[in-house]
This record gives structure tokens, sequence and C-alpha cells, in this order.
């Protein structure tokens, strides 16, 4: 099968500090996250028209044809979560809006990969996003969103434009502004 392309939303995500969970209490982890995946994460997804491509044990890639289901399922389910009354298991997400790579079911190329960059900034139950991501929900959604500018991400050749999302940003996405000034760097280049 010849692999082609498309533009893709594309959502990663995995539980933070997964290693130390499962150092604790392997057999409950497990089961934590498997009622987690039933219960809210995998019908979130399917909800948004979701397609899971691949699962790492304590991780998700997930691509959307619509970038605006992709945030209302990173978001809905981030809030979800918030709630839930088991709160040892929090997710990082990043989602990117970009060219991929389709071969054999997978995805591929840098579309994913910031994707995965942008999961690994963000901090416990929160959310990274990239400028595509952000211009392409600009008015469709409304959620908090913070301008951390420029960041350099581990392999990715060009600096990514990176805002984060939620609770801990200070700004409504709806009206577009920043909460630190375009080109400033957060602190630590961390993402909530």
């Amino acid at each position: 099968m010849a692999s082609t392309r498309r533009l893709a939303a594309i959502l990663a995500a995995d539980v933070a500090g997964y290693s130390r969970l499962m150092g604790a209490d392997e057999e409950g982890t497990l089961v934590r996250l498997k009622a987690l995946r039933a219960d809210l994460i995998d019908p979130t997804i399917a909800r948004h028209n979701g397609r899971i491509v691949k699962t790492t044990g304590d991780g998700l890639l997930v691509e959307f044809a619509s970038v605006v289901d992709a945030m209302r399922c990173a978001t809905q389910w981030q809030a979800a979560m918030a709630e839930h009354v088991d709160a040892r298991i929090e997710w990082r997400i990043g989602v990117n809006l970009g060219d991929i790579i389709i071969d054999e079911g997978d995805i591929h190329g840098d579309g994913v990969n910031i994707a995965a960059r942008l999961e690994a900034m963000a901090e416990p139950g929160g959310i990274c996003i990239s400028r595509t991501v952000h211009t392409e929900t600009r008015g469709k959604l409304d959620f908090p969103v913070e301008d951390l500018g420029e960041q350099e991400l581990k392999n990715i050749a060009q600096p990514v434009h990176v805002f984060r999302i939620g609770p801990r940003a200070s700004r409504p996405h709806a009206a577009g502004t920043a909460a630190v000034p375009p080109g400033t760097h957060a602190p630590a280049g961390r993402c909530f």
C-alpha cells in the first residue's frame, strides 16, 4: 500500500508520572487507566469523530479530520478528568494541525512529531497547542489561552509558536488576546 498525505488535527496524550504510578501500584494503576479509557476517554474521542491511531500503554495518538473536533475533545477530556474522583491519573495533551503521511494505518511526519512535543511540554492536566490550532479555532471555541511565543521543540527544525489553554491561561480564546506578549517565553516553556 502506498503512503498518502493529508492535513489532519493530531492529538497526542499521555499520563503524567505513569512510571511512578506503575512503580507504586502496577495492577491498580492499570485497572484505573483501563476504566478511564473505557468510561471517559475513548467515548469522548468517538463523540468528536477521532480515530485512535496508536496506544502505547499510557499514551494515545489520535487523528481528527477537524481541528475544532480535536479541541472540543481535548478540552472536554481534561474538564471531565478535573471532576473525576480519582485524581491520581492526570493526562497531558498536545494538539497540532499539520500535514501527515498515512502509511499502513499509521501516521507520520512533523505534524505528528510537533503534537508529541507539545504534549511533552504540557503540565499534568494541561493542554498545549500550536499556532495553527489557535488560528483555526479562534472565534469557533471559547477557552482561556495564553501565548507562550516561539519555543524550541526537541528534534523539530524550526521553532513552534505555542499556546497553553486551560484555567491557568488568563485570556479568553474567543477574543484572540494573549496573556504573555507574543515572542516572549513562558517560564520553563511549560504548558498548562
